[in-house]
This record gives structure tokens, sequence and C-alpha cells, in this order.
């Protein structure tokens, strides 16, 4: 063939190109050289960050979980502009000299884009569009991990190309909110014995490991995702994620100096915690631990609060001089009650001793935005403002059966302070005579509300402050009230704990429900919709580039 001029120009501008290319190689080069001796941790996961900012699937599959994700936006578009471009370019071949180059340019901004864009924190370019924020940080979380002064790293562990995608984005989230938090993935194949300083038990995919100097916690897959049996199917379904709820309280645990005991008295018939409360304290970092005043001299030094969980039986008079003598010291009860026939003076002197007592019979609610329907004796009472109570306002709801009237008097010492934090309304009525109740609408003669069902104490004398919360039903605690009113049961018990060992503010998050509808397509629709998004395009893209090449041989 006859070399012309058109052949030379074109010879010219591929070496121009090779030349041009090969000098930023190796000036890109020099600089990553510099900067891995002189900042090395902005080397760590650089590669596998910047070939994910092209990762098609993984914007994708962003999208389809129900995230506006802004850098799969700028993906698309600059992809679908590039390709443009070069359909321009096969287009108007002949008026360019320099089109090779100019290939090279747009290219080149593209990925430059993709990278920048791709480096700006997730909080400013993803967007939870799910029914329940599935992957929303909770403000509360947001305050906490802003104060933070210690760095703490988590780790993923999980085999490559097996990590959990809503943990990722969780962890993404948390990481973006402090620069004291850093993120690294561990892989269980490549560093087998890296876990075995954290923990002897063997770990599942996708557990994490949560480490502030010395101090680490690790958190079992099995505790992010909840399940429970389905009798109806015979098989476990997935109903809760927890991932924002455990590792917050993963971080406060490595990151705080001591943690909180809270001590429950035994030997009277009490009531026990429910799993999923016990597991709601767990999560506020308080560690808990059973006690028996009766072969105990004393309530232990260490006790941050005691609680007094519907007790059938009464206390002791000794147990009764521990307590009030654990109180006058500083100390912190929480005390539950219910509705018995059985006398109990003792632990009425206790509560009298702060000027609380218990009025006979049960309340019942004439209001019906104060009671479950068709239940007037499951009332669900205003929250008052209080200390106690945290951010909790009268808008949230609490479900207290079979509950008393609480009276508070002023007849008490000029140290002590109490204030209702759970009122029933005006409407309420007390049945006292409940052997022979035959029914429950109001009569003549039934003692009218207001009531109070719950109330705090405090009492400072000599610098040193004891605090009381009693609540006069139990059924306070009952894990199926707690979900009639999603949770707000045992987030009223949670800040009431928290404000009882003198902790700024709960931190406990609830699991997020996985009952959600998600966009469910069929297998048909599946493969309908791979051949539009991936197989078309990518077709197009071929057919371009065969119809481009062979204009070029002409």
């Amino acid at each position: 063939m006859p070399i012309t001029k058109s052949t030379n120009n074109t010879f010219f501008n591929i070496r121009h190109i090779f030349l041009f290319s090969v000098a930023s190689a190796i000036k890109i080069e020099a600089v990553n050289i510099i900067i891995f001796f002189v900042k090395s941790d902005w080397m760590a996961g650089s590669v596998a960050k910047a070939l994910g900012a092209f990762n098609m699937t993984s914007f994708f599959s962003n999208f389809g979980s129900g995230v506006f994700d802004v850098t799969g936006i700028v993906y698309y578009l600059s992809i679908i502009g590039f390709c443009i471009f070069l359909t321009i370019q096969a287009i108007q071949r002949k008026r360019w000299g320099g089109d090779a180059l100019m290939t090279a340019v747009m290219l080149a901004i593209v990925v430059v884009v993709n990278l920048v864009v791709g480096q700006i924190p997730v909080k400013y370019t993803q967007f939870d569009l799910t029914d329940n924020q599935l992957y929303t940080i909770t403000d509360q979380t947001k305050e906490f991990v802003k104060g933070l002064d210690s760095d703490v790293d988590v780790y993923l562990v999980a085999q490559s190309g097996q990590e959990d995608e809503q943990i990722q984005k969780v962890l993404g989230r948390y990481e973006s909110l402090s620069s004291h938090i850093k993120v690294h993935t561990k892989d269980p194949v490549v560093n087998p014995s890296f876990t075995k300083q954290y923990t002897d038990s063997s770990l599942s995919d996708n557990s994490l490991i949560v480490v502030c100097g010395d101090k680490y916690k690790v958190i079992n897959y099995s505790d992010i995702y909840q399940s429970e049996f389905d009798y109806s199917t015979y098989s476990s379904q997935t109903t809760g994620f927890d991932a924002e709820g455990q590792l917050t309280s993963a971080i406060d645990y490595v990151t705080s100096d001591t943690m909180p005991k809270l001590y429950t008295l035994t030997g009277h018939d009490e009531a026990s915690l429910s799993d999923t409360l016990t597991s709601q304290i767990e999560k506020e970092n308080i560690d808990i631990e059973e006690l028996n005043l009766v072969t105990s001299e004393s309530v232990p030094d260490d006790a941050d609060c005691l609680m007094i969980n519907g007790p059938q039986k009464d206390i002791t008079a000794d147990e009764k001089d521990r307590i009030l003598s654990y109180m006058e010291n500083g100390g912190h009860v929480l005390i539950f009650t219910d509705y018995t026939e059985t006398d109990m003076p003792n632990l009425a002197e206790l509560l009298n001793n702060y000027g609380l007592s218990t009025s006979e019979g049960l309340i019942f609610e004439g209001n019906s935005q104060y009671y479950y329907p068709g239940y007037p004796s499951y009332l669900i009472p205003r929250i008052q403002s209080a200390d106690a109570v945290g951010s909790m306002t009268s808008k949230d709801l609490v479900l207290m059966p079979y509950a008393q009237n609480i009276n508070i008097s002023d007849d008490v010492r000029s140290t002590v302070s109490a204030q209702p934090i759970l009122q029933t309304s005006s409407k309420s009525y007390i049945k006292t005579d409940l052997k022979n109740l035959t029914t429950t609408e109001k009569a003549s003669g039934d003692e009218e509300g207001p009531f109070t069902v719950g109330a705090a104490v405090t009492e400072d004398y000599n610098d040193v402050e004891t605090k009381l919360v009693y609540f006069s039903s139990s059924a306070l605690l009952d894990e199926n009230m707690n979900q009639a009113v999603s949770g707000g049961n045992y987030e009223l018990i949670s800040n009431v704990m928290s404000w009882m060992i003198d902790k700024e503010e709960s931190i406990s998050i609830p699991a997020k429900s996985l009952s959600t509808t998600y966009l469910t397509v069929t297998a048909a629709d599946a493969g309908f919709w791979g051949a539009v998004v991936i197989l078309i395009p990518a077709a197009l893209v071929i057919g371009g580039g065969v119809v481009w090449f062979r204009r070029r041989r002409k």
C-alpha cells in the first residue's frame, strides 16, 4: 500500500499518543511512589476503590435495593456521553485531524470525573428511599459518632466477593460521619489468623470486629440480621436488620472507660426480663446481674441501678433496710409492681419514704385516644416532660395494661422532688371492687382521673443524688405490649435507665424491620431487563466500534 499524507498523519498521531501515554504513566507512577513513602496509608485500598468507581453492577444493585446513587447517575451519563462522542467521531471522521487524540482525551475525562465523584462521601451521594430508612443513620448515632475523640477500626470479616452489600452500605455511612472511624475488610482465607486475636470462636462471613486501642467487641453476623421461626412454614424468617444498633453499641463499648451494672432483685417471684429487653439493655452496654438480698448483706458497691420487677411476695424488713441504705448513699432504684391482693408493707414503706404510694383498684380509661381499642384497661398514657424520659414526648406511645394510680405526696422531706412521667386522661377512672366487677363502664362513685402511672423521684442531700423511678405495672415490660406500640415501651425503659445511671443519652438503636415491600421480579422479567440494561447497550457499543473501525480502514 502506497504511503500517503493521510497515512503519515495517522502514524504521527499514533506515535504522539503513545509517547504522551508513556510520559503520563511515568509521571503518575512517580507520584504514587512519593505518596507511598510519605503517606502510605493513602494507598490502602486505592486500586479497589478505583476499580469500584466503574463497577456497573454495584450501581445497579444500589438502585434495586432502594438507594438513589448520584455516583451511579454520573457513571451512566458519562458512559452514554462517551458513546455518543464515539458515534460523532465515526460519522465526522474526515473532518478531524486528531480524532484518536480527542478520543483519548475524552476517555481520560470520563475516568477522572468518575474517580473524583467516587471519592465524595456517601452521605452526599447516596439517598435512602426505602420505606423504613434501612440504610439511614439515625440522628442519635450521628451525634454520638461526631463526638468521638478516639480512633476506631471496624473490620468486616468476609471472603472476597462474599461481602454483604447492606452491611457495606451502613459501614460506608459510618466512615463518612467521622474521620476517627476507619473500615477495613479482612478475608479469613487470606488472613486465617486475624480473628484469633479477638475470639476463639469461628466467625460467620460478614461478622464485624470493632477495635479501639486494647478494647474490642465482636459482632456476629447472626446478631446483625434478626430472625424468627415461622411455625406456619416451619422455616426461619429474617425479620430485622440491626447493623446500626449493634455497631453504635460496639463503638460506645470500646470507647467507654467503664461499663455500668444493673442488678435485678430475686427471691420474690419477680417477673423475668424478655430476651428482647435483655438484648436492648446489653446494647446500652449495661451489664446485668441477679441479686439476692437475703443472702447478701448489702447492695454491691458497683451497682449503678437496682431493679425490682413485679414481685409477687413482699421484701423482708432487712431487705428494705439494705435497699434504703443503698439509696441514701446515692443509689438508683427502678421499681415495677402489679395489682395484687397480697399485702406488701415493706415494699410500701420503701416507696412511702420517698413520698409515693398506690391507690386500691385498677385504672380504666374513658378516652378512646388513651387506651388500646376494645380494652379500656390497656392504657396508653401520655408521656410527660421530664429528664427521665429523654427525648420522648407526648406524641410517642407506650402501652401499659392493668395499672394502678400512683399518689405523689407533698408531705415528704424538702430534699425530695417527684414528678409524673406517665399520666392518663381526665376521663379515666378507678374500679376498686374487682371481684364483683360486672361492667368496665364508668359508674357513680368511681374515682376520676387524671392518674399518674409512672413517676420519677430525686433527692439531693449532702452532694449525693438518689434516684427512684416507679411504674405501677410490670406489663410495661411485656414484649407483646412493646411490639403493639412499635418499640415505644422499651425505648422509654432505655431512656429511664440511661438517666438513672447518669448516661447523657440512651444510644440503644432499635433494629429496623425487614418486613417491607421490595421490588420483586420474575425470572422472565429479570432476563428481559438484563437484556435491556446490559446486552442491548453492549451490542450497540460493539456495533458502533465495528462501524468505526471499518470506516477508518477505508
